[in-house]
C-alpha cells in the first residue's frame, strides 16, 4: 500500500470513528465496560459496528457468490458447514473434507471465495451485497426463544473465558429483556428476521429463506434445496451413492463438537471454539424460561409479524416446540 493509500485508509477510520462516536448508544446487560450502539435501526458493538460502516462502503462480492446470511445463534455454524461441504464437495470428499481439521466460519472465509457470511440485517447490506445487485442471499432463521437462550449461553461462556473487567454474570432474566425490548446486538430480532423474509418474497430466485426446525426435522430435503439455490444440485448418482448423507452427517452438530479443532481450538482471541457448540435442539428454551416468558415472547413477535406473511411460520414453530 502506497503512502498516500495509507493516508486515505487513515483518514477513513478516523471518519468512521468519528460517526460512531454521534451515534445513540445503550449499555449493554452483558458487560458493564461496553455500549452497543444503534445504526439504521439496530444495535452493536463498536468494533463489529465499525467494520459494518467499512464494508458498506468497500465490500464488493466475487460474481456468483453467495452470502449467508443470519443473526447470531440462530444456525449460523451449521449453514455455512453445510454449504462449504456442499460447494466444495468435488474437491474435498467428506473423509478428506477442511471441515475434519478447520473450523466452518475458518473455512468458509478463507477457503471459498464464493461464500461469504455476516449477521449484517438486509437493510444494512452493502448495495453490492443486495439481492437487487444479482447477488444470492441464503438466510436462516429460529424461534426466538431458543435464539435468546443460545445467545445467553453463547455471552456467559465468553464472559468466563475473559473475565478481566470484573462483570457480574448477567441472567437469563436479564438477557430475556435486552431481547424483548429490541436491544441485543443486532437487533431487535424481528426487524433482522422481517427484512431478508421481505427480501426472499420480492427476489425468490435469488433469496433463499431456511428455517432451523425444518432444516432439523427434514434435513435431507432442506440440504438439496440449498444445494440447488447454490447452484449445484446433486444428481442422482451423487444420491445413490450416498454424498448427500454423508455431508448431513459430516456436518451435523454432534460430528462438528467431537473434532479437535472444535474441543481446542480458538475462532479469535475471546471466542473458543467449543462456545459455538451446545445442544442445537428445538423446543430446549423450556430448560431455561418459564411459560409466561415464552408467551411474551411469542406475543411480541405475532405483533411484530402481523401482516407480514411470516404469521404461518412463527404459528407453526411454536406447534413443533410444543409436541
Amino acid at each position: 500500500m502506497s503512502k498516500t493509500e495509507q493516508q486515505k485508509s487513515t483518514a477513513a477510520d478516523e471518519g468512521i470513528k468519528q460517526l460512531v462516536s454521534t451515534l445513540p448508544t445503550k449499555p449493554d446487560c452483558n458487560s458493564t465496560t461496553n455500549l452497543l450502539y444503534q445504526y439504521q435501526g439496530f444495535w452493536y458493538h463498536q468494533f463489529y459496528l465499525e467494520h459494518l460502516i467499512a464494508a458498506q462502503t468497500h465490500f464488493t462480492p466475487e460474481p456468483n457468490s453467495t452470502i449467508l446470511c443470519s443473526y447470531p445463534k440462530t444456525g449460523t455454524t451449521w449453514l455455512k458447514a453445510l454449504s462449504f461441504a456442499i460447494t466444495t464437495r468435488t474437491h474435498y470428499p467428506p473423509s478428506q473434507s477442511p471441515l475434519l481439521s478447520r473450523f466452518p466460519h475458518d473455512c468458509v472465509l478463507a477457503r471459498n471465495k464464493l461464500l461469504v457470511a455476516t449477521h449484517i440485517p438486509y437493510t444494512s447490506l452493502p448495495a453490492a451485497a443486495a439481492a437487487a445487485s444479482g447477488c444470492k442471499l441464503a438466510y436462516i432463521c429460529r424461534d426466538p426463544k431458543d435464539v435468546v437462550v443460545s445467545l445467553w449461553q453463547f455471552q456467559r461462556k465468553q464472559k468466563k473465558e475473559d473475565d478481566d473487567d470484573g462483570d457480574a454474570d448477567m441472567g437469563i432474566e436479564e438477557a430475556f429483556e435486552q431481547f424483548c425490548e429490541g436491544n441485543s446486538v443486532a437487533g431487535p430480532y424481528w426487524d433482522h428476521v422481517l427484512g431478508y423474509w421481505r427480501a426472499s418474497l420480492e427476489f425468490p430466485e435469488r433469496v433463499l429463506f431456511v428455517r432451523y426446525e425444518e432444516l432439523k426435522r427434514e434435513t435431507e430435503r432442506c440440504v438439496k434445496a440449498l444445494a440447488d439455490f447454490l447452484g449445484c444440485g446433486f444428481s442422482l448418482e451423487e444420491e445413490k451413492q450416498g454424498i448427500v448423507q454423508g455431508i448431513i452427517d459430516l456436518c451435523s452438530i454432534e460430528s462438528l463438537k467431537g473434532l479437535d479443532v472444535t474441543k481446542n481450538g480458538r475462532f479469535a482471541p475471546t471466542e473458543s471454539m467449543p462456545s459455538f457448540y451446545r445442544k442445537g435442539e428445538v423446543g430446549d428454551w423450556r430448560n431455561f424460561l418459564t411459560e409466561e416468558m415464552g408467551a411474551r415472547l411469542d406475543k411480541i413477535m405475532a405483533d411484530r409479524f402481523a401482516g407480514s406473511g411470516l404469521g404461518l411460520w412463527f404459528s407453526a414453530s411454536n406447534q413443533e416446540t410444543t409436541n
